[in-house]
């Protein structure tokens, strides 16, 4: 019986938005800090911990794209969780600072080897199925789904934790890796993309040549460039922000308790935003400016309460970033036109983890020289700018 293209997409759709559940599902990631400090280590060492995880990530983000632009992205994306599973097993099986360290620097191969070739491939599939105008609904939906997971990790942690203790915590994490793999496994395809030219190029580039077609493409196309550029100035304030939260509520005054509530208000804001892409995606440039300017004045007020209630306009301010990261990653899709399309995309990658580096350093010296609340206020200034610099385009520009 033959498969009509409508039923492939939604059969597709369903086995991306298992492989973002299971990929974030994992139960260590509300506990791993706990992890790191039960077994002796300092605040020091576990913040150079992170910073191994986030230069291998920026190291191997565009080299990894270009493996999957000339080997296969479906293998990329099978092999992303498997490296943070391994990583996970390392710290439950010997823990220690040097098995940590191996550990996040397995998971950072993970996501940079994921980073890209997911978004490049699924893009393809939707093209080849003659679907590329649903791509902003079906990346909004997996996002969704990634988060369901991550909130049921952390509904689950406590109880397993209690149970089983660290190991039971970190055998389901490595299952839920093991799981997500075998989904991914699953996934369509094709290596032509459409007419038959640059489809039928990527497979002889080789992983020098689709490194060096993907970096040319971003450098010489303004339209990419603009594109790419939009990722990292609308995706990594707000993604770097959700790390500091928690500081923010408690200095709200509410109970340590009730810190963990005023959180799943700002992640059930970025659930809805998941799913309020596909509609949003209509938006004219203008329209756009206008969605970000929107979220940085909920930023903003919401920080400046100084009140419990601000997390309201914050899990609003939150879905509008959710909705502007979704389109901004379209946008960067829509306009590829050549062969090393995960290449591209991990330049994006790149680009928005070291901005996210560089919003650390700014919020710990605006933190550390005011409060939390103003150092939210101050966060949603870029917004603001990137909000004025879109809205005064020209018309016919996008």
């Amino acid at each position: 019986m033959t498969i009509r293209p409508e039923q492939r997409v939604r059969r597709m759709a369903g086995t991306l938005y298992a492989y973002a559940f299971f990929s974030d599902f994992i139960l260590l990631y509300p506990l791993y800090a706990l992890l790191f400090s039960d077994t002796g280590l300092s605040v020091g060492q576990i913040s150079s911990l992170f910073v191994i995880w986030s230069v291998t990530g920026i190291l191997l983000e565009v080299p990894s794209g270009a493996l999957a632009d000339a080997v296969s992205r479906r293998l990329l994306v099978v092999l992303a969780p498997l490296f943070a599973g391994a990583g996970f097993a390392l710290w439950l099986l010997a823990p220690s600072y040097p098995a940590f360290a191996l550990g996040f620097v397995c998971w950072g191969v993970g996501g940079a080897l994921g980073s890209g070739a997911l978004e490049a491939l699924v893009f393809t599939e939707l093209d080849h199925l003659g679907a590329a105008g649903r791509y902003a609904r079906t990346m909004g939906r997996a996002k969704t789904a990634g988060v369901l997971g991550v909130l049921a990790s952390i509904v689950l942690a406590g109880p397993v934790l209690a149970a089983g203790g660290y190991p039971a915590v970190g055998a389901a994490s490595v299952l839920a890796t093991v799981l997500a793999a075998a989904v991914a496994a699953t996934l369509p395809e094709h290596r032509r993309a459409g007419p038959a030219t640059a489809g039928e190029a990527d497979a002889d580039l080789g992983w020098l040549g689709s490194l060096r077609a993907g970096l040319a493409e971003a450098r010489a196309d303004r339209r990419v460039r603009a594109a790419l550029l939009l990722v990292p100035a609308v995706t990594a304030v707000w993604g770097a922000l959700e790390e500091y939260t928690p500081l923010l509520a408690r200095d709200t005054g509410v109970a340590e308790p009730t810190v963990p509530l005023l959180l799943l208000i700002g992640w059930a804001g970025v659930t809805l935003g998941g799913l309020l892409a596909a509609p949003a995606e209509r938006l004219s440039t203008r329209g756009y400016a206008g969605l970000l300017a929107f979220a940085a004045a909920a930023l903003a007020a919401g920080a400046g309460l100084r009140h419990p209630a601000g997390f309201a306009l914050l899990g609003v301010a939150f879905c509008a970033f959710q909705v502007a990261t979704v389109l901004a990653d379209a946008r960067l899709q829509a306009r590829i036109a050549g062969p090393s399309r995960a290449t591209v995309t991990s330049v994006a990658g790149m680009a928005t983890d070291l901005t996210v580096i560089a919003v650390y350093g700014g919020y710990a010296l605006v933190a550390g020289t005011t409060d939390n609340a103003v150092a939210f206020m101050v966060a949603a200034v870029p917004y603001a700018l990137v909000a004025a610099g879109l809205g005064l385009r020209r018309p016919g520009r996008r």
